[in-house]
This record gives structure tokens, C-alpha cells and sequence, in this order.
């Protein structure tokens, strides 16, 4: 027989429970949050890349690691399985190198920006010459140097490459993105002659009045893609992630804009999260379809 106080220790337990279980304390386990790592060396265009697809990720509910390194530790990170993906994989020329050593081990996703990427030797365009092949006639207006980015860059081992074809009088100087950009812009601003390695997409050409100077030898190679590129077996572990980045597509202006954006000051996450705000669609159609 069931007396009073029974019932009441029984039903007080009963609500206990009832309120646990609907705060979910009780008998409900919660997923882990998914995690995705994004690998990136720190030119300008990887930044900014890399952090609009962090953005992405985010609002699709994953943790999003960036890691950033040289080029040739992302490739063999990507190969390893150590890091999930990048974005800026410059194919078939500027990556050349690292694609005939680690391509087998990797899985070319999607080009997200096809047949807008170019690279080669940018002057300002009150430089009075237009090819490679002029330069050794006006190696001292340079100075005898060519401003480079880190030595790992597909476009150094390019330049070492025209220094030899050309036959050029001039050595080439390893900096960085930034060191680069800085030496343009110092050079630009009092309209002294300076050579650089360049690529485009850019922030630089909307900035500065620039050029490529022509290469007939095709040492630099033609327009190519900038290339999503996985580790393998991403898309059997998260197809979700995968299917993302099989829809990631964009731009030349649409990156210069995060880039742009990043040059100016803003830091490099706020420019990427005021991008992703202000393209709702394009951002709903990559994590949905």
C-alpha cells in the first residue's frame, strides 16, 4: 500500500527527474562539435582565402584550426593527413614542384577560382621597359635585384628560373609577402624603378599602377587556377566538410576585396566575416547547396 508520504517522496522524484531530463542533464548525450583544419601560407590572397572559408565553417557549426606554414610543410602536411585542406593551390604551374611530389597523395577538390591566376616579374608602369628580355639593358635603374617573397614560393623557384633562361644580372632578394609589398610601395611613392615578384589576384593592382613584363619564353607559365585541395579521405570521414568545398567558388574581384580590406587594416577575420555578411547567398548555397 502506497501511504502519503510514499507517494509525495515518489512524485517530488518523478518531477526531479522530469525537469533534469528536459535541461538535458539526464539520459541525453550531445555530439561532439565537429572540428576542420585549414592549412595556408601567409601571402595575401591565402590569408584572405583562408579566413573567408573559416567563417564558413564556423556558421556551418564546426571548431575551424587555420594553420599556417611554408609551402612546402602544407603539401606534406595535407599529404600526412595532418591538416584537412587549403584553398590556395596555384595549379598547374606555380605548385608545379609540390604537385609532382605529393599530387598522388592528395585530393584535388575544386578549382575556386578557375583561369584567373597569373604570376611573373611586375614593375610599375612608369618603368619604360616591357619584357624580361630588357632588363639586363637597365640592371642598374634595379639596382640588380629582383624583390622576392619566402624562398619555399613556387614563384621564387620560377625566377630562379628566368634569372637562368634570360641570363639576368640579378639576384634575387628573399623577403616576404609583406616585405615585398612594402618595398613596392616605398619605391612606387618616390617613383624609383623596382622589380618584384608578383601575382595576381592582388590587392596591389588596385592599389598601384603596375604591370607584368612579358615573358616569350613562358618561363612563368600560362593564366592558371586556384585550386581547393584536400588530404585524402576527407570526404569519406565528413562528407558535409567535403561537399563544402566542392561548392566554394568565387572570384578575382571577390577575393581583392577581403584583400583589399586586410591591407587597409581591418583585421584579417573582421574583413572576412564583412564579407561573408555581406554575400548571405553565396555563402548559404556552399554549406547547403
Amino acid at each position: 500500500m502506497i501511504t502519503k508520504k510514499m507517494f509525495i517522496t515518489l512524485f517530488t522524484g518523478l518531477m526531479i527527474c522530469s525537469a533534469l531530463f528536459a535541461a538535458g542533464c539526464v539520459g541525453e548525450t550531445t555530439e561532439p562539435q565537429k572540428e576542420i583544419s585549414i592549412g595556408y601560407v601567409t601571402w595575401d590572397c591565402a590569408i584572405a582565402s583562408t579566413h573567408v572559408m573559416q567563417e564558413v565553417f564556423r556558421d556551418a557549426g564546426y571548431k575551424v584550426n587555420t594553420v599556417a606554414v611554408d609551402a612546402g610543410p602544407l603539401y606534406a602536411g595535407l599529404a600526412n593527413g595532418d591538416i584537412d585542406f587549403t584553398t590556395t593551390a596555384w595549379l598547374p604551374f606555380t605548385h608545379k614542384t609540390y604537385w609532382e611530389k605529393y599530387g598522388d597523395q592528395l585530393d584535388y577538390v575544386q578549382k575556386n577560382i578557375p583561369g584567373e591566376a597569373r604570376i611573373g616579374l611586375v614593375v610599375p608602369q612608369y618603368v619604360t621597359i616591357d619584357s624580361i628580355e630588357e632588363m639586363n639593358g637597365v640592371a642598374d635603374k634595379f639596382d640588380g635585384k629582383i624583390i622576392g617573397i619566402d624562398p619555399g614560393a613556387g614563384i621564387m623557384q620560377a625566377t630562379e628560373d628566368a634569372i637562368v633562361e634570360y641570363d639576368l644580372n640579378y639576384e634575387l632578394i628573399a623577403s616576404s609577402s609583406a616585405g615585398m609589398a612594402a618595398e613596392l610601395r616605398s619605391a612606387y611613392n618616390d617613383e624609383e624603378w623596382i622589380v618584384v615578384t608578383g601575382w595576381s589576384p592582388h590587392w596591389k593592382f588596385g592599389r598601384f599602377d603596375l604591370k607584368f613584363l612579358e615573358d616569350p619564353k613562358g618561363v612563368y607559365g600560362e593564366a592558371e587556377d586556384i585550386v581547393t585541395v584536400a588530404r585524402v579521405g576527407l570526404k569519406t570521414d565528413d562528407p558535409e566538410a567535403h561537399a563544402i568545398l566542392e561548392r566554394f567558388q568565387w572570384n578575382a574581384d571577390e577575393i581583392a576585396k577581403v584583400m583589399t580590406s586586410i591591407e587597409e587594416g581591418t583585421p584579417a577575420e573582421e574583413a572576412a566575416r564583412n564579407w561573408v555578411n555581406a554575400n548571405p547567398d553565396m555563402v548559404n548555397y556552399w554549406i547547403n547547396g
